[in-house]
Formats: structure tokens, sequence, C-alpha cells
């Protein structure tokens, strides 16, 4: 089933919710970095989460979210847009701790409970803005919903899933984010509260041919919400090898030299997609000449 995401709003107006089910893009990322178990789902939460905060932007404005933890995984990276695309990487990819007793996989311990969580958005000024936060228990959805609290002040509910199957490959995933907006009445708010409590789980809720809108139903109940856009989301890099060209004539003439001397050509891999791309001596050659101009 296609991947996609709901925008959606309270029939009060003042409770939005994102919903996404993002299974394909999940399990893309888990294939292009050869993730195991704990580094598959929390690079997956990453993205996820990212996918429901840039659903939030406007135009061509993109988000960046930057998880440094303290533990085995390292730092987890991830870029999303207002168009449904995202791409992310993570430091250690070969984390497989074992799981606990329900059988779900570990992910705090792989994440750390001590570091940051920061959000910086490029909205097309000369400085991006930046917001960070601590994280507060390495489970992700978690340090989303604070950040979102703390750094943006809007009240606010994440849920973020990633199954694998038996043979940890990417199962179900998806997510939901629930904003309260001034105005929201005491009693919406702890309806809303109580439904989410009483929320089953969003991997059952999404498996086999669950949809998005099968979690705004949970959230607010059937018929009580208004779905205001539906936006396919993908996997997607927007690296070149022009891109990487432009990188490599920053690094200035006498790097550049070197690197023809000892090597005669390099290969750059993307850290988002791992896509490779060759630079010739004669490439390089091209590159020093205009980093010489430069």
């Amino acid at each position: 089933m296609e991947d996609y995401l709901v925008k959606s709003i309270y029939k009060d107006g003042l409770i939005r919710a994102f919903a996404v089910k993002a299974t394909n893009v999940i399990a893309e990322a888990q294939e292009r970095h050869d993730t195991w178990s704990s580094s598959t789902v929390a690079l997956g939460r990453t993205m996820l989460g990212t996918m429901l905060l840039g659903a939030n932007q406007k135009g061509e404005d993109k988000i960046t979210v930057r998880i440094n933890g303290n533990g085995s995984a390292g730092e987890i990276l991830v870029d999303a847009d207002a168009h449904g695309n995202v791409k992310g990487y993570i430091s250690n990819p070969f984390v497989d701790l074992k799981r606990n007793d329900n059988g779900e996989v570990i992910v705090n311990q792989a994440v750390g409970n001590e570091g940051f969580l920061t959000v910086i958005k490029d909205m097309g000024l000369r400085e991006p803005y930046a917001g960070q936060t601590p994280l507060i228990s390495g489970e992700i959805a978690e340090d989303f919903t604070y950040y979102l609290t703390e750094s943006e002040q809007i009240p606010s509910a994440v849920g973020l899933s990633v199954q694998l199957d038996a043979e940890d490959r990417v199962r179900v995933a998806g997510g939901f984010m629930v904003q309260v907006m001034p105005g929201a009445t005491e009693e919406t708010i702890q309806f809303i509260e109580e439904r989410l409590q009483q929320l089953r789980a969003i991997s059952e809720l999404l498996t086999k041919d669950g949809k998005p809108e099968d979690l705004l139903d949970a959230i607010f109940g059937e018929g009580e919400y208004k779905a205001l856009e539906q936006l396919p989301v993908q996997f997607h890099c927007d690296c070149s090898k022009e891109k990487f060209g432009r990188g490599i004539i920053s690094l200035g003439v006498a790097e550049i030299h070197a690197i023809i001397e000892e090597d005669h050509g390099a290969e750059v891999v993307c850290q988002f997609c791992e896509n490779k791309y060759q630079f010739s001596e004669e490439d390089l050659v091209a590159l020093e000449k205009e980093a010489t101009r430069e």
C-alpha cells in the first residue's frame, strides 16, 4: 500500500493531528543502510517524527532533526520537507540489542538518555531557526513530545512505531502527532488525553490494510475530525555528482592536488542514501582548475 500522511483537525478546530504510514519508506532506509534491529527502529522512528514535523512546514521550507545521545547507535540525522520527502542516516547501523520480554526491540539503550534532540528549520532566511532540548528517554517519541512542548511551546503528543518481523525486516511503520491549539477547552484536552491513553498499539492499527485514517479514527473518533490534506511520503535524497563536485572544490587546490597525486581518482559515498559517485583523475583535474579560479 502507498505510504502517505494525513493532516487533520478536530471538529472544534482547536486540536490538529498528523498521522502517517511509511512502511516502505523505512524499509528502504533499512535496505540502503543495512541496519540491524535496534538501529533500524531508532532511525525509523526519527524519520517518522521528522516527517510529521516536516508536514507542518510550508513551501520549500526544510527541517533537520539531529539526535546525539550517549548510546551505541551514535548520531542520527534526518532531513524532511513539506512535500513528504525524507532522508536519514545513523552513525552506527549495526546495533542489535536483545529484545525485551514482549519481543520488542530495545531502542533507548541504543540511543541513550543523555544528549540532545536538535531541530533546525531552514525557512529560506539568512539564518535557520534552531531549537534544542535534552533527551529524556531515548525512546524518541517521548523526546519529540518533550521538544515540541518545551522548545516550541505547543502542548503535543507524539507516537512512533517501527515493528520488525521475525527476520528483523520492517513489517509496519507509522505514527502520529497531536497538537493543542490556543483556545482549546480543558474538556476537549481531557477527552483527547483519555483517547490517547486508551489507544491501541500503532503497529496493530496499521498492520495489513491499516491506514493513517485508522490512527485518526482511534484518536478523535470516526467522523469527529476533518481531513485537510493527504500527502504521499517517500525516501528521497537530492545528492548528485555535481553537488559532491562542489564539495571537492571547497577542499582547496592543495588537497585536490594531493588526491590526484596519491589516488588518481576518488569515490564519494552519500551518507544519507549510500549512492556512490566516481571522480576520475580527469574529473579531479577539472575541479582543481575551478578551485584555482575561486
